[in-house]
C-alpha cells in the first residue's frame, strides 16, 4: 500500500520532533541529532529537516512511499511542488548518504 510522504522544514528540529512524535503518536524511527527525524505510520511517512534554506514550517515536498516503485524519482506537478516516487529501501539509501552515521534500514 502507498503511503503518502509529506516533507516539512524547520528551524528547532528538537521542538518539532516532541511536537511531532506527540501528533503522530509515535517516535522518529530515523533520527539524526539537529537535522533530520523520520516516522512511518500505517499511512504516512513524515520528514522533518533543519533547513536555514526554506521559512520554518514549508513544505519542502511531497510524495509516495511505495513498496513497487523499481526506482526513485522526481517530478514537479502543475503548481511546482516537487513530488517523489521511492520504496523505503531507496528512502534508506538516501537518508544514509546524507547523514552516513544514521545507519538507518527501514
Amino acid at each position: 500500500m502507498r503511503k503518502l510522504h509529506l516533507a516539512i522544514s524547520t528551524d528547532r528540529i528538537e521542538a518539532a520532533v516532541a511536537d511531532f512524535s506527540r501528533r503522530l503518536g509515535a517516535t522518529p524511527c530515523s533520527y539524526v541529532a539537529g537535522q533530520y527525524a523520520l516516522w512511518r505510520t500505517d499511512a504516512l511517512n513524515v520528514s522533518l529537516r533543519q533547513d536555514a534554506e526554506q521559512t520554518p514550517g514549508s513544505l519542502r515536498h511531497l510524495g509516495w512511499e511505495d513498496p513497487s516503485a523499481p526506482e526513485f524519482t522526481q517530478e514537479s506537478d502543475i503548481h511546482g511542488v516537487l513530488w517523489e516516487h521511492f520504496n523505503a529501501q531507496h528512502q534508506a539509501e538516501e537518508i544514509n548518504a546524507l547523514w552516513p552515521e544514521a545507519h538507518y534500514t527501514p
